[in-house]
């Protein structure tokens, strides 16, 4: 086996997910490191040094770090020639625009609606207002989405980040009444959760970071073997 070219800067179930499953489908050697949030390890220096917002994923690369869940995706797939349209591909124009869609108005709308203390402070009635209409702006996210998704014969990038997405709508904030989202009445993205849910990737995933049977369609809370999710 080759040696391990890239080092992914985890924690379950988090915005890391997307990359590993990039990794996988392109077979692409890599090592993973626990980034424990559990104790804070987004935050400490080392981490920092590697991605200075404090988030994850970070990925160590030959080149230097990755940062920014898109934008490694998308150096993923140019470097390595899948999941994505080559740059000279008349098909590439679409799959950025969706791409940014998810990286820029989607994945944001989710992280509003897990974290509203982080945008309006920590006033329980305005944390909620801002979750209410958070959930309608997924929801018409969503709705485009579905209304423009064009199915490809292998997935890409675009599946790869959009089905943890749609596993997280469904189960997080843990706290809170999630009947609002129904997959099922999305049946264009329905069917891309089903279908990565079927691949080897996936399953690697799984056993990695604790997702359970069905991760996109019918997920359960993670119960990772290491590490924590939140």
């Amino acid at each position: 086996m080759d040696a391990p070219r890239y080092i992914l800067h985890y924690a379950p179930d988090n915005a890391s997910l997307v990359i590993r499953l990039a990794l996988e489908e392109l077979a692409v050697p890599y090592r993973t490191h626990l980034v424990d949030r559990h104790q804070g390890g987004q935050r400490a220096p080392a981490h920092l040094a590697l991605n200075p917002n404090g988030l994850i994923p970070a990925l160590e690369t030959p080149e230097g770090a990755m940062f920014e869940t898109g934008a490694i995706l998308l150096w993923l797939a140019d470097r390595h020639g899948g999941l994505a349209p080559s740059p000279d591909s008349p098909d590439r124009g679409d799959l950025l625009k969706w791409l940014f869609y998810l990286s820029n108005t989607l994945h944001p709308a989710l992280r509003r609606l897990f974290y509203p203390g982080s945008y309006i402070g920590d006033d329980p009635a305005h944390q909620a207002r801002l979750q209410t209409e958070t959930r309608q702006n997924i929801l018409s996210h969503l709705k485009i989405l579905e209304a423009h998704w064009r199915p490809t014969a292998e997935p890409t990038v675009l599946d790869l980040y959009l089905a943890p997405m749609l596993r997280w709508v469904q189960i997080y904030p843990q706290d809170s009444d999630r009947s609002w989202f129904d997959l099922a009445s999305f049946p264009a993205l329905h069917h891309v959760a089903s279908r990565l849910e079927s691949r080897a990737s996936t399953r690697t995933a799984q056993a990695a970071e604790g997702l359970g049977p069905t991760p996109f369609t019918a997920p359960q809370a993670p119960n990772p073997p290491e590490g924590s999710a939140l």
